[in-house]
């Protein structure tokens, strides 16, 4: 079943990050459907959060999205490659996000694997923010899509992982980001070989 906007609209960032997990991300690009199921994700935190693009209530061309309600795609650019998906979360100005950093694939893999001009399946196909996007054909012209719409969205498929599978720890690549840096704002499967490796 499809995420309704209510499922973003809620106003704990870091409980949906831990509830995504399981979830199941699909992109529907020229044509071709790609997906597979969530197993790690970060929470930002519009307030309070010195990682968050919006901390200080920075509003800038790129970061304009995060103030829209919930249930919208917030992707940027990294290091001039890499695209990373968010997602929008919590009522208008809230400026709350869920990065996901990885998924375990399951439909479109072999377009997966012509997108990351991979030969075979292995975890690097998408454990990593930047390499899911590519094999899901994310980009920025995916910037403000609707998470309800027929392009990009999310399934509940009624997988559940108990607490104990589920994995916290520090957010990646944010050190600068003071003693927020290690906020436990990070959520895994514990044992999962989809999980990005920690850079």
């Amino acid at each position: 079943m499809k995420l309704k906007k209510s499922f973003y609209t809620r106003p704990d960032v870091v409980e949906l990050a831990q509830e995504l997990i399981g979830k199941h991300l699909y992109t529907n690009v020229d044509g071709i459907m790609t997906g597979g199921m969530i197993v790690e994700t970060e929470a930002y935190s519009g307030e309070n959060d010195q990682a968050c693009h919006a901390h200080l209530s920075r509003r800038t061309q790129r970061t304009e999205i995060m103030y829209h309600e919930g249930g919208v795609a917030y992707v940027y650019l990294v290091y001039g490659i890499y695209h990373l998906f968010n997602i929008i979360t919590n009522k208008k100005d809230k400026a709350d996000a869920v990065l996901v950093r990885a998924i375990e694939p399951e439909i479109g893999v072999e377009e997966m694997l012509l997108r990351r001009n991979m030969a075979a399946i292995k975890p690097n196909l998408t454990a990593g923010p930047g390499v899911l996007s590519i094999a899901m054909g994310i980009n920025k012209k995916l910037y403000g899509a609707d998470l309800t719409g027929n392009t990009i969205w999310l399934e509940d498929k009624d997988i559940r992982f108990p607490s104990e599978e589920i994995a916290a720890g520090p957010r990646i690549g944010i050190d600068y980001a003071g003693e927020d840096a290690s906020l436990p704002w990070r959520f895994w499967v514990k044992g999962n070989k989809w999980v990005s490796k920690k850079r």
